[in-house]
């Protein structure tokens, strides 16, 4: 079983180096990445999106009025019903993708009941998460999984590492 979790600090390109692992996979893999939604060069909130459907929806945006993370609201209707269904789904597949496991997202108790479920069933996984969470879901990922942190120096070679592990399962 291979269970990898890219961490980095915030801009590091954590995001990009799992979308980047996607495109080299030769298994069937499902589950949820998110973006940056920007309005002129300014990042104004994230998109959630389900790999499988392509279903996409609002994790956050400034300008909302669900429970606040910083400057942003999470929408839980849409990480509920597309993100948690997303990694549900994705349980049928023989890689779970989780982008990413961060405070926003731990305002649902939906995600991490799913994403419980999923750590405790015996599929390969492959997250993003938060550097510095201390959420009890996040301490086990530190604890369950090789951990690789993103850096400027290593972020073009990584998803091929990273790949290449995966496709050997």
């Amino acid at each position: 079983m291979e269970r990898i979790a890219i961490t980095g600090s915030p801009g590091a390109g954590k995001s990009t180096v799992c979308r980047n692992v996607l495109k080299h996979l030769t298994c069937t893999y499902g589950g949820m990445v998110s973006a940056d939604i920007r309005v002129k060069g300014e990042r104004v909130g994230f998109e959630i999106k389900d790999i499988a459907t392509g279903k996409q929806g609002i994790l956050a945006h400034r300008q909302g009025t669900g429970p606040r993370v910083g400057s942003y609201h999470v929408n839980l209707e849409d990480l509920n019903g597309i993100g948690v269904a997303a990694i549900r789904n994705a349980l049928n597949s023989e890689l779970v993708v989780i982008d990413e496991i961060a405070p926003m997202e731990f305002m649902s108790p939906e995600f991490v009941k799913v994403v419980e479920e999923a750590l405790d069933s015996d599929k390969n996984m492959l997250v993003v998460l938060h550097q510095k969470s201390s959420h009890p879901l996040a301490e086990r990922i530190r604890r369950e999984f090789q951990v690789y942190t993103v850096t400027k120096e290593n972020r073009e070679s990584l998803a091929s590492q990273i790949a290449g592990k995966i496709n050997k399962f």
